[in-house]
């Protein structure tokens, strides 16, 4: 059973957790190094539950934790109202349509004109993006590339209120 929903602030340090597995695989990407900690660490974390249009989901596969995902009303296409910022399948649960599921409904969970940046060199993740958007919303979203201050890459849209 796959269960996505909103984190609880007593979960804040299992999303922290899992973020640092997710910072450790991007790292291949982003090439990012781990602090005098031993920690990647993500600064804003906590705004997940301070901010009114912030959000933390996790995600649970039969009771054990498969990933989190982060969402928020900072938009970078006009006419975005959502985004999801961070999303992150443990390694295990890949390739199992678990993340297809977990993205479905957090979108179904807040119709909006959702925004996902994704970055260029992250080929898994476009593939996996542009994919689910193929099969579940089909004639509603569309890709487009920046190149400004705010964001260079590919950015999906897809619009989840119809």
């Amino acid at each position: 059973m796959i269960e996505t929903r909103p984190a609880r602030l007593e979960e804040r340090l299992i999303v922290r957790n899992l973020m640092e597995l997710y910072q450790h695989d991007f790292s291949e990407i982003d090439g990012t190094d781990l602090d005098e900690h031993g920690e990647y660490g993500y600064h804003d974390l906590d705004c997940f539950w301070i901010r009114p249009d912030w959000s933390a989901y996790v995600i649970a596969v039969d009771g054990k934790w498969a990933g989190f995902a982060l969402t928020n009303d900072e938009v970078y296409v006009q006419g975005n109202t959502r985004a999801i910022v961070e999303f992150f399948i443990v390694r295990k649960y890949r390739g199992r349509g678990i993340g297809g599921l977990a993205a479905q409904a957090i979108m179904d969970q807040t119709p909006a004109r959702w925004e996902i940046r994704v970055l260029e060199q992250n080929g898994a993740a476009l593939c996996f993006w542009a994919k689910l958007l193929d099969k579940q919303w089909p004639d509603q979203h569309n890709k487009a590339v920046l190149a400004n201050d705010d964001w260079h890459g590919p950015v999906f849209s897809v619009d989840t209120r119809v």
